[in-house]
């Protein structure tokens, strides 16, 4: 059987295959955590938290990334 989760990430919807917590979601983008925040449905994340947050169908997810510059 499939299981598909379809979830909206930074405003665009995507469909995933399979349930990841954040974190996994945060490294197969190839992010750095340390740069990153991330807003799951309406709610800062800690850094301690994304291990153990597994992504449901109908979720809310904004990640915004820290650039440094001169």
């Amino acid at each position: 059987m499939e299981y598909k989760v379809q979830i909206r990430i930074n405003g665009k919807q995507i469909n995933m295959d399979k349930v990841n917590t954040i974190l996994e979601l945060i490294q197969d983008k190839g992010l750095n955590i340390d740069r990153i925040v991330v807003e799951y449905n309406h709610q800062i994340l800690s850094k301690e938290k994304l291990a153990y947050t597994f992504i449901k169908d109908g979720d809310n997810i904004e990640i915004v990334s820290f650039v440094g510059g001169g």
